[in-house]
């Protein structure tokens, strides 16, 4: 369930950005493999809650800001585990805050609220109490159940302990009923929501519904679960990402400048041969001691763009793939010149029965990555020898002409 779908175009300061990114980057950690509930789909919903609270506790502009920025932060120290993570937290953002040159009294604000989050909650300032309503907000929220389910999951990953379901049915309710809103908003609107799922607690407690109901439960564990295994095996790491995302980058970057520099040879040389042609030709029969130097200047010109052309001639192959080929893991889809000749079809299906193999999509990547790098050795060599060509062939031709003309003189 999303919350608050507004969110992210309603507020986005640089404060707030730093932030987000941070937690990204904290949660895709593998440290964070078995934290079903802590992660960044929580932070996210949290982040959300604490804009919408602190909208109607009336925060100001700067006050709201922080509040945003405490909740996107307040999690992110559970990558060391969840004892005194919000001390944690609180150490993992402190370059953030000194890279940006934030005020010391935003950070103190900004530390509170992570703090007053520790439990049980202790918030002292309004800032404190919408983030400790907003990392409790899913107690009176419709998807609660789900919520509760995956904390379960994860207190078993974590501390490897099996909760009867009564038990935690009995530890929940337990939690709520000691647990109240700080703010206006909170215990007005949230706690009537945080009541009816208590109602639904006590209820599943009854002997003929529990063992129905979280039989259940622990089947949406095991879907879960599941899901979350197939995730990790089909989704790239952040890090694996970004760095396919940057080598690529840099390959057609260097393929650009080959292509310029070859460009800017071919013009050179394309201007001093028609100078040639047009001028220095004519007059060869005037001056046949400049025959030799001709000659030799207009070969250097000719192999110069020769070899420039050769840099930056495309090869283009068939365009076409059979199923056999994607069955067999043998055409890399990425690359235009394997499908440009294939059916729009015929492409989208081999595509998806890519995406589904994980092994298959990271070898393709690294497939087009080698080959890119195997077509820019070719074309560098290519544009070293033009451009040596044209560094001692011009030289030598200059000083072929300077000769003639002082055999001449003389």
């Amino acid at each position: 369930m999303q919350l608050f779908p507004n969110f992210i175009e309603s507020m986005e300061s640089e404060l707030i950005r730093e932030a987000k990114a941070l937690a990204g980057q904290q949660f895709s950690d593998k440290a964070f493999a078995n934290y079903h509930f802590h992660n960044l789909e929580h932070t996210r919903e949290v982040a959300a809650a604490a804009e919408e609270i602190g909208r109607q506790s009336s925060l100001t502009a700067e006050e709201l800001e922080l509040a945003v920025v405490a909740a996107w932060l307040h999690d992110i120290g559970y990558k060391q585990g969840p004892e005194n993570h919000e001390e944690n937290s609180i150490k993992a953002a402190a370059n953030l805050f000194q890279r940006l040159g934030t005020p010391v009294g935003q950070i103190n604000l900004i530390n509170n609220a992570i703090l007053s989050t520790k439990m049980p909650q202790h918030p002292k300032s309004m800032v404190d109490k919408v983030v400790c309503d907003a990392d409790l907000f899913h107690l009176s929220d419709e998807s609660y159940e789900e919520k509760a389910t995956l904390l379960r999951s994860e207190w078993t990953a974590i501390k490897g302990k099996q909760i009867s379901d009564d038990e935690w049915v009995a530890h929940n309710l337990e939690f709520m009923q000691n647990h109240h809103y700080n703010t206006p908003y909170g215990q007005a609107v949230l706690e009537e929501g945080k009541q009816k799922n208590m109602k639904r607690l006590k209820k599943s407690l009854e002997p003929e519904v529990s063992k129905k109901k979280y039989k259940k439960l622990q089947e949406e564990v095991e879907k879960l679960q599941s899901k979350l295994e197939k995730a990790k095996t089909q989704k790239p790491d952040r890090g694996i990402e970004t760095m396919f995302r940057t080598t690529s980058h840099n390959h057609v970057m260097l393929s650009q400048m080959v292509d310029s520099k070859a460009s800017i040879l071919i013009t050179i040389n394309s201007i001093i041969l028609s100078l040639i042609v047009s001028v220095l030709i004519r007059k060869l029969e005037e001056n046949p001691y400049l025959t030799y130097p001709t000659v030799l200047l207009i070969s250097v010109c000719l192999a110069t763009m020769v070899f420039s052309i050769l840099a930056s001639r495309p090869n283009i192959s068939s365009g076409k793939f059979t199923k056999e080929d994607i069955k067999g893991k043998k055409t890399n889809l990425l690359f235009f010149g394997n499908f440009h000749g294939m059916d729009y079809q015929d492409y989208e299906w081999g595509m998806k029965e890519m995406m589904k193999d994980a092994e298959y999509l990271y070898s393709s990547m690294i497939k087009d990555i080698y080959y890119l790098g195997k077509v820019l050795g070719k074309k560098y060599r290519h544009l070293r020898i033009a451009y040596s060509i044209f560094m001692y062939g011009f030289v030598l031709a200059i000083l072929s002409f300077i000769v003639a003309f002082q055999l001449t003189a003389k």
